[in-house]
């Protein structure tokens, strides 16, 4: 239904004395990334961990459902469990290239958790699954600090790991996309301020392993978001990775020269902003009205095409009060 026909709709039924049907939150996304925003609703949402036992399968399925309907959150966001365990003959450049190949039945217990929110909640709402780029598997495989030392003395013998690593990712994405999911939370990281010494580093060996689950994300999926991941943060700035694809962008406001502002944010990435709260702050610490303040004057000063959340995954022990309240607050502005 086009916004015209829908504003026919309503006016028709306004006419004849009942309420058009309400908007489910799927059609409410939907309109809100063609621009369709409402002065009075807010989107909001966000992320944690769950327990070890809610990592993966039903359980996880059933969990993520208990957390989107008790938040009302505005879209089903999927967390990525199935994490790569440290390869400990990782020792020295060259050996990048004996990693395996992890195929689909690596991934099949979070593929279960897919299928099964997308039978119980697709027609209702959008639902994402999380990406964590290759630079950042190739973190889980080896240590964060050896695979930097490795790209600074031999980027060419890593590069063969990233392949490996890319092309076990796109078994997984093309998975997903046939069980029908809507897009991608899609994380980046390397290029922080006091990561890689050589921008070149990031650019050769880092940045084009990004962009093929990326790009093909956003030919085949109508929903995905930019993260900009803050775990490492600050960024001197964003330019290198301003033209990554996406329909939304969430990173961090805060950057080595200071505060970036949303409206600033939003151009720099050409595409809306995810975010505003910092989830080590008013939003963990802060009392109800604080918080409310809080989103108050994170929504004043930013573009009415914005989803409310924080800069990353909140800790796993918020209370999910907390979270509810926050979203609240968001959808009622």
């Amino acid at each position: 239904m086009n916004r015209r026909h829908f504003l026919a709709v309503s006016s028709s039924a306004a006419v004849l004395g009942y309420a058009a049907p309400a908007l489910s939150k799927r059609e409410r996304m939907m309109r809100w990334l063609h621009g369709e925003t409402s002065p009075n609703y807010r989107p909001a949402a966000f992320f944690l961990h769950f327990a070890p036992e809610y990592k993966a399968g039903s359980a996880a399925a059933q969990k993520h459902l208990e957390f989107y309907r008790h938040t009302d959150m505005d879209f089903v966001k999927v967390q990525f469990e199935q994490t790569y365990t440290r390869q400990e003959f990782l020792q020295k450049p060259s050996d990048w290239a004996k990693l395996k190949l992890a195929k689909l039945d690596f991934y099949e217990p979070l593929l279960q958790t897919v299928r099964e929110l997308v039978k119980a909640e697709k027609k209702k709402s959008l639902i994402v699954m999380t990406l964590y780029s290759p630079f950042m598997c190739a973190g889980h495989v080896a240590s964060t600090p050896l695979l930097l030392q490795h790209l600074q003395e031999d980027p060419e013998a890593v590069k063969k790991g990233m392949d490996i690593l890319t092309e076990s990712q796109m078994l997984f994405v093309r998975a997903c996309i046939r069980e029908g999911i809507d897009g991608f939370y899609m994380s980046t990281q390397g290029s922080e301020a006091k990561r890689l010494p050589d921008p070149a580093l990031f650019a050769k060996y880092v940045k084009p392993y990004d962009l093929v689950a990326m790009k093909e994300a956003a030919t085949k999926c109508p929903f995905n978001i930019l993260h900009v991941c803050d775990y490492h943060a600050p960024y001197a700035n964003y330019d290198v990775v301003a033209d990554y694809p996406g329909q939304v962008v969430n990173c961090n406001t805060q950057l080595t020269g200071g505060e970036m502002a949303v409206p600033e944010i939003a151009k720099v990435f050409r595409k809306p902003f995810m975010g505003g709260l910092d989830r080590h702050a008013i939003l963990a610490k802060g009392t109800p009205a604080e918080v409310e303040a809080e989103i108050r004057r994170v929504v004043r000063n930013a573009p009415q095409q914005m989803i409310l959340g924080a800069d990353c995954t909140v800790d796993a022990n918020t209370p999910w009060d907390r979270l509810k309240h926050a979203i609240a607050v968001a959808h009622s502005l």
